[in-house]
């Protein structure tokens, strides 16, 4: 499967995970909804005519809304790119003087543009706000970060992702709570929620109240949903899968991060789709020596083997 990348970049992107989800989804639903779009990935793969997209990330939203109205193409990307990182790479201390001057720039006119460069530059691919809404994570500290051919890697992203977007997509500034309620019967949601216990790279964090009422939501909604979660590691379990999310349909696999530039960062988690609708996906694969993308074997919550070490 040809997997389309989306041009801003944040941790917990669900790129290798989008073949599991959409085969999932199928494709027999009226509207895709995301009330936690974050980069958008899993949305721009849907192939879905008609979207309900919401984040609580104001910035997130103004982009990809930018994306669908043409004010930000493949030309303007690369003419945006192509000039900043040019004085980048040329600026005092090692580029740092000028990435500051663009996060200050972003941080008080909300550029779109300027938004992509901190995504792109920003330190881990991470995208994180202070209290008061400003970017605050530090420079990658590479100044000629954006060379020709990274410029038009992201070019591309754009190109693609504008021509996954359709006429009958909306893009909303809301709480998940918000756009659940929009939700009828015939619609589709996935939700990508920060995961609970977990460290949560989002603009406004994430509380166990958050979860209930995410749960709550979902419970009554007359709609069909997905919900990606993490289900346990190594050292613990997610307290919240047997607090609320086993009541659904749960389906596992191992997935491997990385945290880090160095190869001995490299985790793994086992990730979870909950889900509230009948599946022919009756397999997973946590737990197995050998991973594949296409092993998965079916959950069943009568056998834990890793219960007594947790």
């Amino acid at each position: 499967m040809s997997i389309i990348v989306p041009p801003l970049k944040c941790q917990g992107i669900k790129t290798k995970l989008v073949p599991w989800v959409k085969e999932l989804a199928g494709k027999n639903f009226d509207r895709w909804i995301e009330p936690f779009l974050g980069s958008g990935v899993v949305a721009f793969n849907s192939e879905a005519k008609k979207a309900y997209l919401a984040d609580i990330n104001p910035h997130i939203i103004a982009f990809y809304k930018a994306m669908q109205e043409n004010k930000i193409n493949p030309a303007t990307v690369r003419e945006y790119l192509e000039k900043e990182g040019e004085i980048l790479s040329k600026a005092d201390d090692k580029g740092y003087v000028h990435y500051r001057f663009v996060r200050d720039r972003f941080n008080k006119e909300k550029a779109p543009l300027d938004f992509l460069f901190l995504s792109r530059a920003g330190f881990n691919g991470m995208m994180r706000f202070s209290k008061a809404g400003n970017w605050n994570i530090p420079f990658c500290k590479k100044p000629n970060r954006f060379s020709q051919s990274y410029v038009t890697k992201i070019s591309n992203q754009v190109k693609y992702c504008s021509e996954a977007i359709q006429k009958d997509w909306e893009f909303k500034t809301q709480d998940f709570r918000e756009t659940i309620s929009k939700a009828k019967e015939g619609d589709l949601i996935y939700c990508d929620p920060p995961y609970a216990g977990r460290y949560v790279d989002y603009f406004s964090g994430w509380t166990d109240k958050d979860e209930h009422d995410l749960f709550e939501l979902l419970l009554k909604s007359n709609a069909k949903f997905i919900l990606s979660s993490w289900h346990h590691n190594d050292y613990r379990k997610n307290e919240m899968i047997d607090l609320y999310w086993n009541k659904f349909n749960i389906v596992t696999r191992d997935h491997f991060y990385h945290s880090g530039a160095k190869e001995e960062n490299r985790k793994s988690i086992v990730e979870a789709l909950v889900f509230n609708f009948d599946s022919d996906l009756q397999k997973h694969n946590h737990g197995l020596k050998t991973i594949t993308n296409t092993q998965i074997e079916l959950f069943d919550k009568q056998d834990l083997p890793y219960a007594a070490a947790i």
